[in-house]
C-alpha cells in the first residue's frame, strides 16, 4: 500500500513538474464566435513551447521552403520582435469602422488581435511576443544568408 502511494505521488509530481515545463513559455489562445446560424464556435489553447518544437518536428524539406519564402520578411520578423520585447504595454491599432472593429495590442508581454465584425463575429488570438523570436530563429537556421 506504501509503494503504491509512493507511486502515486511520484506519477503527480512528474506531471506537475512536465505540465509547468510546457506552459513555461506561455500560451498561445484562439477564440472565435460566429454569432449566426450555424456559425462556429472555436475556443483553443496551445503551450507557446509547441511552436517550437514544432519547429524541430517540422520535415526539413517543409521548412527550407517556408524559410525560402519568407526570407525577404525575415529582418522584418526580427526587428518585430525585438522591438516588441520593449513595450510590454501598448496599443497598435484601433480602427473602429462601421463594419468592423480591430485592434492590434500588446498587454503583458502577449500580442493580441482583437476582431468584431458588424454581424458581432468575433475573432480573439494573443500570442507571447517571444514566440515571434522563436519562429525567426526556426526559420533563419534554415534561410542562410538572410
Amino acid at each position: 500500500m506504501i509503494l503504491l502511494a509512493k507511486m502515486a505521488i511520484g506519477l503527480t509530481a512528474s506531471l506537475a513538474v512536465a505540465g509547468a515545463w510546457v506552459f513555461h513559455e506561455g500560451v498561445i489562445r484562439v477564440d472565435v464566435d460566429e454569432h449566426r446560424d450555424g456559425g462556429s464556435h472555436l475556443h483553443f489553447w496551445v503551450p507557446a513551447t509547441a511552436v517550437s518544437t514544432g519547429l524541430h518536428l517540422t520535415p526539413r524539406k517543409h521548412l527550407r521552403e517556408a524559410a525560402t519564402q519568407a526570407r525577404p520578411y525575415l529582418p522584418l520578423l526580427r526587428e518585430i520582435a525585438k522591438e516588441l520585447q520593449k513595450y510590454p504595454e501598448a496599443e497598435f491599432v484601433d480602427v473602429v469602422s462601421s463594419q468592423e472593429h480591430v485592434r492590434i495590442s500588446i498587454h503583458g508581454g502577449k500580442l493580441g488581435i482583437d476582431v468584431v465584425t458588424e454581424e458581432g463575429d468575433v475573432v480573439h488570438v494573443t500570442v507571447p511576443a517571444h514566440v515571434l523570436s522563436d519562429v525567426a530563429d526556426g526559420l533563419e537556421s534554415e534561410a542562410p544568408g538572410v
